[in-house]
């Protein structure tokens, strides 16, 4: 999750046009467009696999001043405590409610630059946990131990949504403490491109979570589910979560998701390196100076900005797209998710094929896919025909996006050679998960305890 900015001193927001404009600010030409990639991580002590504090010798804080002190980072704070990295070009390193490590990558040309980032980003970490013991493990939901086993970090926005989460959802803390994700942020050309791009994404995102599913297990034993984190989303919180099916009505562009994210309820206002409880407020009150958190006071644009990463739908929209569907994996996998958005939106005719092969999915067969994919994975149906079959259609769409892009590493191949992952999997049928429960079942005699040695990172 983002930190905030404190700029209580930027000017007001007069006028909601504003607030599109801020959006709209954000389109660049094809030329421009970057991609930045953004992963989480479950921590954990090698002795025990238990997850890590915050405090202690052994603990995150600790791990945090050890990358800083070694690499160069620059510390950021929540009161005393180091709660995320900076560094110039290299992005940030932030901290998730029970201590999951999240680099949210620079902002970067090609998806060969993208591994090299992830690459040097995981060695930093391992040279400095290896010192305290700790490892690290991409899957999308924690495999072993339980909600109460799952210590919270010192940050003021975990210590509101903490409370307030309960009254919205039974699985929000679940989401918080347990859920672990990739994601791909994307740019966009113009308001046309924006709603095009919005619109095919969020139809395949559930493709999408169906290849990277790999959370098949709740409390150290099997849950049912090939991508229990994408569950957990659907019980999560109404107001700000799910499908977003007016994006694909007459009419969608800035404005209506300006809408959307105003009906949204607020959680806070950063202000003096405090969060102000706004829980449930409304931005339009705040806007007009009613916002009863803080009287009389109305937002600036950064407001806007930290109000506007409140919202988990499955594709969000800032100053350009996230794709928000995947669960977290080995480090192949953190390359193969950019490398199929890149190749599905950043090329005009693979961007064409992608909304010929969903502009008439309906309503009805949206939701299908989004509720029945967690579960099902690539075994769910679609028009007759397995999921499986469509997400190889839209793999050759993307790998067909990347060759006309030609963006060659030093060896002269292309960014296609990410999607192998990805193609593996649909040849074969099965998922990360399936891969995991196999193991489980078999060599593994019924313990999740050998996934942190053997998937570690």
């Amino acid at each position: 999750m983002s930190s905030p900015t404190d700029n209580k001193d930027a000017a007001p927001i007069s006028d909601i046009g504003e607030l599109t404009a801020y959006l709209a600010e954000g389109a660049r030409v094809p030329e421009d467009w970057r991609i930045g990639t953004e992963h989480e991580k479950f921590g954990f002590r090698n002795d025990d696999l238990r997850p890590p504090t915050y405090e202690g010798p052994r603990g995150i804080g600790a791990l945090l001043n050890g990358i800083a002190d070694r690499f160069g980072w620059d510390r950021a704070y929540d009161g005393d405590n180091v709660v995320a990295l900076t560094r110039k070009h290299s992005g940030s390193i932030t901290l998730e409610p029970a201590g999951q490590l999240e680099l949210s990558g620079g902002q970067l040309k090609t998806i060969h630059e993208t591994c090299c980032e992830v690459e040097g980003h995981l060695r930093e970490v391992r040279s400095v946990a290896d010192e305290l013991e700790l490892g690290f493990l991409g899957m999308g939901f924690q495999p072993k131990w339980r909600r109460d086993d799952m210590p919270w970090m010192p940050k003021g926005r975990y210590k509101l949504m903490r409370a307030y989460m309960p009254t919205r959802g039974g699985l929000g803390l679940d989401m918080m403490t347990r859920t672990c994700t990739v994601q791909v942020n994307l740019d966009v050309g113009s308001e046309a491109d924006m709603v095009k791009k919005f619109r095919v994404s969020l139809a395949l995102q559930p493709i999408a979570t169906a290849l990277f599913a790999d959370s098949p297990f709740t409390d150290g034993v099997p849950n049912g589910y090939q991508s229990y984190r994408s569950h957990v989303w659907t019980d999560t919180d109404p107001d700000r979560t799910g499908l977003l099916d007016f994006v694909f009505e007459d009419g969608f562009g800035y404005e209506r998701y300006v809408d959307y994210m105003l009906d949204v309820p607020m959680y806070f206002v950063y202000r003096n390196g405090q969060y102000v409880n706004a829980l449930g407020q409304s931005f339009r009150d705040f806007i007009g100076g009613r916002l009863p958190a803080l009287e009389g006071e109305r937002p600036t644009l950064t407001d806007w900005a930290d109000h506007l990463t409140t919202a988990f739908p499955e594709v969000r929209l800032k100053r350009y797209l996230e794709m928000r569907g995947a669960d977290s994996g080995p480090w192949n996998r953190i390359c193969a998710l950019p490398a199929l958005w890149v190749g599905l939106l950043y090329d005009q005719t693979a961007l064409d094929a992608a909304w010929d092969l969903c502009k008439d999915w309906t309503l009805e067969e949206r939701h299908h896919l989004r509720d029945s994919v967690p579960r099902l994975g690539l075994r769910t149906t679609h028009r007759g025909e397995s999921l499986r079959a469509v997400a190889e259609r839209v793999l050759a769409i993307s790998a067909e996006g990347l060759r006309r892009r030609n963006r060659l590493n030093r060896n002269g191949v292309d960014e296609r050679i990410y999607l192998d992952p990805l193609l593996e999997f649909t040849a074969a049928g099965i998922s990360p998960a399936d891969r995991k429960l196999a193991l489980y079942h078999g060599a593994w005699a019924g313990s999740v305890d050998r996934v942190f040695s053997e998937f570690a990172y």
